[in-house]
């Protein structure tokens, strides 16, 4: 899985965001483009959909969350720091 690389400080995950959805959540895998979808309910606009991006994977993962590439764009590398891959494909229960 391409999506999900591990590193000395944690673990950088993958997204494709869908901002202004109804809700927030992970809808599945982007095969194509081997992201990990997330959708969103802020709007892109003044760092809005960032922030809340940060606020629900440092809320499911419990730890702290940074945007280390993908500031302006929907394809976003977060980092979940002192994580292991393993710890982050159990908790989105990816195989």
């Amino acid at each position: 899985m391409h999506m999900i690389k591990e590193t000395k400080d944690g673990v950088i995950l993958m997204l494709y965001v869908q901002p202004k959805a109804k809700r927030n959540g992970i809808d599945g895998i982007d095969e194509w483009r081997k992201r990990l979808k997330v959708k969103i309910k802020a709007p892109p606009v003044e760092g809005k959909a960032n922030k809340e991006v940060v606020k629900f994977f440092s809320k499911l993962f419990g730890r702290e969350v940074v945007i280390i590439r993908g500031e302006t764009s929907r394809e976003k590398d977060l980092l979940i720091k002192g994580l292991k891959v393993e710890d982050v494909k159990e908790k989105l229960n990816i195989k």
